[in-house]
């Protein structure tokens, strides 16, 4: 059983946010990237858990962005996953160019299971995935915290309003994962020396329509400052809070 596995590189949860080009775009110079948590922690390792319960197949990890995003997926390498591809593209992607391409490369190529992270840190984009699926005409099930595989069939756990829910779907199939579906595994020395010799092939993006264009981004406005009351004050404090915070 073979696992398609998407990741993307987000700024260090540290770096310094800026827009440039008249606010269009994110300023990314200087800045350190790393995987996206969700996809490296959860989607990651548990398809690496279930290829070696099953003793055969193989993880692919896939990446489409710039050239040297092919560091990020040398740590994937490094964690355990079999072999890489970049679809070299530029960056800025907006997700529908970067599903239809990785729906592309799945169906050429015969993946029947794609994860993803349930969201990426840096836009909180959680789009990609269900994307995925209808360009692929298969079933999408998002934001799984536990995930069992029987032949080709796998039960799923959801968490919903007061619990979880169990779902079975048959490959193929998209999921995307979340917290709670295995544990981070930090590469060591023997995966980081293996992963300099594992299969990275890098191949041009198709010429995918992009439907949505950033008009500009706005930073949050800074926050006012503190006012502090006595505690012989209550009656300005409520005011305060009911006249210019609005919160009662």
């Amino acid at each position: 059983m073979n696992f398609l596995v998407c990741v993307s590189k987000v700024p260090d949860t540290t770096a310094k946010i800026a827009f440039k080009d008249n606010n269009t775009k994110f300023a990314g110079d200087g800045v350190t990237y790393i995987l996206n948590p969700t996809d490296e922690w959860y989607a990651l390792v548990r398809a690496l858990e279930l290829k070696e319960a099953a003793g055969s197949g193989k993880v692919t990890v896939i990446n489409v962005g710039a050239a040297d995003n092919d560091q990020y997926l040398r740590k994937a390498l490094a964690i355990g996953a079999d072999d890489a591809v970049l679809i070299e593209s530029a960056e800025d992607l907006e997700p529908y160019y970067v599903a239809k391409e990785i729906a592309n490369y799945a169906k050429s190529n015969g993946y029947e299971i794609v994860v993803t992270g349930k969201e990426t840190i840096d836009y909180n984009s959680f789009s990609v995935g269900g994307m995925i699926a209808e360009f692929m005409d298969c079933a999408f099930v998002s934001q799984v915290s536990k995930w069992d595989m029987n032949g080709n069939t796998a039960t799923l756990n959801r968490e919903v309003e007061g619990g979880e829910e169990v779902v079975e779907v048959s490959t193929p199939f998209v999921i995307s994962a979340q917290k709670g579906l295995a544990e981070q595994r930090l590469p060591n020395m023997k995966g980081i020396m293996t992963s300099k010799t594992k299969p990275l092939a890098k191949i041009p993006a198709q010429a995918g329509d992009t439907l949505v264009s950033v008009q500009r981004f706005e930073e949050p406005k800074p926050k006012s400052a503190v006012k502090l009351f006595s505690v012989d004050e209550v009656d300005a404090l409520v005011k305060a809070l009911h006249e210019e915070a609005k919160v009662i």
